[in-house]
């Protein structure tokens, strides 16, 4: 697994202070050029959070662009006291794939549907791997809102347990509790 920072942790105190910058240009004279760089700096990053957990580019497009509109309209709420900017947008865009996943129905094909596509040699195997993968999610998504964005930055956002606690404002030993729990019930669920 991949360590993943915070922006004031790896980008060094050049890039924070642009970061600042641009935050207080936005909240102060409403800086379009500033919002557009703050963007920038963490579009790609976003997306491929979101598109690890959705799988499908169009979703991953429309909840990056949503996740970058609610913190563009609610960045003069946003404390630098509590967390990293960077944090605070791993957590919007964990809250946008809840809201997804609660939208969302489990999708049905035919038997004949089946058949057209049991001609590939790996569909077997695609198949079961994509309904496990459906199955952990399906189980996840009915967890509550705070467990699923645990798990959401865990395993998809790649953040380590202080970084969650953070990006949460719960006690570190809490979020390790819940998530060590919740992949235990996934393993019980699954015999993994």
């Amino acid at each position: 697994m991949t360590l993943s920072v915070d922006s004031n942790e790896s980008n060094g105190g050049e890039s924070l202070e642009r970061e600042k910058k641009w935050i207080r240009d936005i909240v102060r004279h409403g800086s379009r050029r500033a919002a557009d760089a703050l963007v920038r700096s963490y579009y790609d990053e976003i997306y491929a959070f979101v598109y690890r957990q959705t799988g499908k580019r169009e979703d991953a497009l429309d909840l990056t662009q949503e996740c970058f509109l609610a913190a563009l309209r609610s960045i003069s709420s946003y404390d630098s006291k509590k967390s990293g900017f960077r944090t605070w947008l791993y957590h919007i865009a964990a809250h946008k794939v809840i809201d997804l996943r609660r939208k969302q129905r489990i999708v049905y094909y035919s038997l004949d549907e089946q058949e057209e596509i049991a001609d590939e040699q790996d569909f077997t195997l695609d198949i079961q791997n994509k309904e496990l993968l459906a199955e952990i999610e399906q189980l996840v998504s009915a967890q509550d809102p705070l467990l699923q964005e645990i798990y959401r930055l865990r395993v998809y956002g790649e953040h380590t347990f202080p970084q969650i606690a953070d990006a949460t404002a719960q006690p570190e030993s809490k979020v390790k509790a819940q998530y060590y729990r919740l992949i235990a019930k996934i393993k019980k669920n699954h015999e993994l």
